[in-house]
């Protein structure tokens, strides 16, 4: 079952508010997406830790409803 981009954004900025996340349908099949996400909590946080913040708001989504995502983090300039 592929997701929607709204709802992987919804999943984010839930769980990461300040966020502001950019969500790409690389494909148009509504299984491959690429997301920018961009906020301060990100601050001081290796990417590793970055990225674990973003699939911990997918809530176990990723790799199932959700088969793959291009992640890119970062923090407000």
């Amino acid at each position: 079952m592929a997701m929607e981009a709204t709802e992987i954004e919804a999943m984010i900025r839930e769980s990461i508010p300040d966020a502001k996340v950019t969500i790409e349908d690389l494909r148009g099949d509504g299984d491959h997406y690429a997301a920018l996400v961009v906020s301060q909590k990100f601050a001081g946080l290796s990417r590793v830790k970055q990225h674990q913040m973003v699939y911990k708001a997918l809530k176990g989504k990723m790799g199932d409803d959700l088969h793959a995502l291009a992640l890119q983090t970062a923090v407000p300039e």
